[in-house]
């Protein structure tokens, strides 16, 4: 048995551990991971049963499945669904996407997967997205965030706006796409979005915040808007209007991958690509990178995430 460096989750929290090297199934890729990034939702993996950690990855593949057509040894790749903090992980060929041509690196590809399959998938294929409309995007200094933010901008809304708690990350909003960052700790925001689109409503509101943003969300919303829940940073329980959300008749999707089929994650893939994937060659559509560590320090890496203090993605590397 080949065996590999790993992050593992335990009673105690992560170790590192020797394992067994994974071997794709018929529809699977074997990738030689190069980096991985970080998401907030690994911290809740950090303890419990035994299992290889880590949400996307990047690296070289170095072997296929036999049903895979799309991939062959040698391809440069970038993947979801990976236990991407080891040396070798697996992924459904569905779940990987070739490293565009224009010279990006293992570090900068580790950061897009999720992003782009989430944000494409809130915005375009749940949120119904329309060339010109106003756009809100809950949470939009993270870095699904601030993909949010450029896919709205380049597939063509009008106003686009971001919010986060933090002064300085407001900020730099605008070099992502936001024409207008509010503060969403402040109650106000829902009347200071509406005075932005001319009085109206905001048509597509992505959020990740949840909890008491819930109905605040609902009266920021167009009559016949649409909200698309795709996170719940702020809390999984709130106040809801429903005589708001009835008035308005707003559409609130709720959305997420751990329900999703096989099936269902690959037709999410090909639909991000058949839009953005001319962005991605272009270097149009990229996510900055806020640290970067190696395995040997992932500990650290997730202490940074802990803080809160990162702005964009953190990677960790593996020689």
């Amino acid at each position: 048995m080949t065996s590999m460096r790993a992050a593992v989750s335990g009673p105690a929290g992560f170790v590192f551990a020797d394992v067994a090297r994974p071997t794709p199934g018929p529809a699977q890729i074997l990738v030689r991971v190069r980096a991985a990034a970080l998401n907030r939702a690994d911290l809740a993996t950090l303890t419990g049963e035994a299992r290889v950690l880590g949400m996307e990855c990047a690296g070289d593949v170095v072997a296929v499945g036999a049903e895979v057509t799309a991939f062959q040894a040698g391809d440069k790749v970038m993947c979801s669904g990976a236990a991407g903090f080891a040396e070798y992980a697996v992924a459904d060929w569905g779940r990987a996407m070739h490293l565009p041509a224009a010279g990006m690196t293992f570090e900068q590809a580790a950061c897009l997967p999720l992003a782009l399959q989430t944000m494409h998938d809130a915005i375009v294929t749940n949120g119904r997205l329309q060339p010109g409309e106003a756009v809100l995007i809950q949470g939009a200094s993270s870095g699904v965030g601030l993909m949010g933010l450029q896919i709205a901008r380049l597939l063509g809304a009008g106003l686009i706006i971001g919010t986060s708690t933090h002064a300085a990350r407001r900020d730099r909003l605008s070099a992502f796409g936001a024409d207008l960052a509010l503060d969403s700790a402040d109650t106000q925001w829902p009347q200071q979005a509406m005075a932005a689109h001319g009085g109206a409503g905001i048509d597509l509101i992505v959020d990740q915040l949840a909890g008491p943003l819930v109905d605040q969300n609902l009266a920021a919303a167009a009559v016949r808007g649409r909200i698309v829940n795709v996170g719940r940073m702020a809390g999984k329980q709130g106040m809801f209007d429903f005589d708001l959300h009835a008035f308005k008749r707003i559409s609130y999707i709720g959305v997420t991958f751990r329900t999703r089929t096989v099936l269902e994650v690959r037709d999410i893939t090909a639909r991000a690509l058949a839009d953005l994937a001319p962005f991605l060659h272009s270097g149009a559509l990229a996510l900055p990178i806020d640290s970067v560590f190696g395995l040997h320090d992932l500990a650290d890496a997730f202490d940074r995430m802990r803080a809160n203090e990162h702005f964009g993605k953190i990677v960790v590397t593996l020689e």
